[in-house]
């Protein structure tokens, strides 16, 4: 089963703010932000803002879940004359691997010719990710997270984790590995928050902040802005640097897992997972390529050990084997080379969401743009395909291959 639209558009341009410590971006504004974030991309690709027609978001166009985007703000701080396209999916972070695949759906239904995908966060001191539920409104839902001290995403994760751990004898040591590869991918990064080497030692005195999760096995809170911009193959051509085709793009999930975020009702092997395999079951079918194919992976890592259970879904391992595989050093990128180590396939080599910067998903595309150009700063060695994975956080996630052109 070959995706429809297979090999039928292109990202062409990527930009991005710089990336600030959580509340450090104020006086900024979301608009500002991602204002910036567009205008860089249009540089990027070489073409006009004006030239942009077409809006597709994620999160339900949630600008870091604490405002929303609004095309017409945006057009007026722009200046752009006409929208002809604006659509959002549902979802947090796991929509935006899934938004290139609705930038696509308008572009091959004509309704427009270049689409932005974007993500401004700005976190205030009485607005966090961290804690969000803790400090929603009683509803069914957080009636029972709250009182059981679940107040934030990776409270919520640990048991996950915790499960994992006893299903599979997944150890924390793997945690840490994931951590301490992905910090090594930042050093020579000028926007990473978080460049220093990091020891086992210092990865294993980082405070416990929700069993088994260490505080850095969590995600950065940081704030800033990127936006890609999607057109069609034909003016993909025409734009500045080597397209990155859109070869396929999977979005949805399997309902069992979609309890996992806040009913903590799923039954096994789906509450010791990701939630990712009914996505990646479909993308592999959809471009007829399979984990093995990949030259790297952008794993969507809020928080450590969901990287664990994505390599296990998308087939990297086999399920209950991601603990030997991380152990193995087969995350890892290895500079003298340009590649991966003992057989595996290098992830994150920008750092991810837990070293170089969360915006929820969109450094993760802009690295796999830059890897299939041939561009990227940990540049894995004649990339031809790079899978970038949405979420998990609850339901639905989403997957993106880009190819080399």
């Amino acid at each position: 089963m070959t995706w429809v639209n297979q090999d039928k558009t292109a990202i062409v341009g990527v930009g991005a703010t710089d990336y600030y410590v959580r509340g450090k971006s104020w006086p900024r504004t979301i608009n500002d932000m991602a204002g910036e974030a567009i205008l860089k991309a249009c540089e990027d690709a070489g073409i006009s803002v004006k030239d942009i027609d077409g809006f597709a978001y994620y999160s339900t166009a949630g600008a870091g879940y604490l405002d929303k985007f609004d095309t017409a703000s945006l057009m007026e701080t722009l200046g752009m004359p006409n929208i002809s396209f604006s659509a959002t999916l549902t979802g947090g972070g796991g929509g935006c691997p899934g938004a290139i695949g609705l930038a696509t759906a308008g572009l091959m239904n004509e309704d427009c010719k270049y689409v932005v995908t974007l993500m401004a966060l700005q976190q205030l001191p009485q607005h966090r990710l961290g804690v969000v539920f803790g400090s929603a409104a009683p509803n069914p839902e957080n009636s029972f997270l709250q009182p059981s001290g679940l107040v934030g995403p990776g409270h919520l994760m640990s048991v996950l984790a915790r499960r994992h751990m006893y299903l599979y004898g997944t150890t924390q040591e793997a945690f840490g590995e994931i951590v301490m590869a992905t910090r090594a991918n930042t050093h020579n990064r000028p926007k990473a928050v978080r460049k220093a080497p990091l020891s086992k030692e210092e990865y294993d005195a980082s405070v416990m902040l929700a069993d088994p999760l260490r505080r850095l096995d969590f995600c950065l809170e940081t704030d800033g802005a990127v936006a890609v911009i999607t057109t069609t193959m034909d003016r993909a051509r025409d734009c500045r640097h080597k397209p990155a085709v859109v070869h396929a793009c999977a979005h949805g999930g399997q309902r069992e897992w979609g309890r996992a975020f806040a009913w903590m009702g799923m039954p096994d092997p789906y509450f010791a997972s990701s939630g990712h395999k009914f996505t990646a079951d479909r993308i592999w079918a959809q471009s007829g390529l399979s984990a093995k194919d990949m030259d790297v992976a952008l794993i969507y890592d809020h928080f450590s050990p969901m990287v664990l259970m994505q390599l296990e879904d998308y087939g990297f391992c086999e399920k209950g084997e991601g603990n030997d595989y991380v152990l193995a050093g087969k995350i890892r990128y290895d500079a003298d080379t340009q590649g991966g180590v003992n057989g595996g396939v290098p992830v994150n080599t920008h750092g991810g969401n837990l070293n170089e910067a969360y915006i929820i998903g969109m450094t993760h595309i802009v690295e796999g743009v830059e890897q299939v150009r041939g561009t990227a700063i940990n540049q894995v060695k004649d990339a031809e395909f790079a899978l970038v994975s949405g979420g998990p956080a609850s339901l639905p996630v989403s997957s993106l291959i880009l190819r080399s052109a």
